[in-house]
């Protein structure tokens, strides 16, 4: 499982994450993540923003109740074994 790591823009502090699945849906690139790799693993929707830097990636947490749902159902369908709660 690939890990990452992320710094906050405001504090400058940084988290790993793991990614579990990547895919785009209508031009938007889109992470499943996980804070570690148990089963049982808390997870975020990562959609990547703007950055104006090749060389970064900016990811914001998607919020919006609409766009959180069908990406989680995608997500669902690439991962069969994955049950995603809300």
């Amino acid at each position: 499982m690939e890990k990452i790591t992320f710094t906050f823009e405001d504090t400058n502090e940084t988290v790993d994450f793991f990614v579990l699945e990547q895919t785009k849906l209508n031009g938007a690139t889109y992470l499943l993540v996980a804070d570690n790799e148990s089963d049982d693993a808390e997870c975020l929707i990562l959609k990547e923003t703007e950055s104006g830097n090749e060389q970064d990636n900016l990811y914001d947490i998607v919020e919006d109740d609409n766009e959180l749902t069908a990406v989680s159902k995608v997500f669902e369908e690439l991962l069969e074994d994955v049950d995603i709660t809300l």
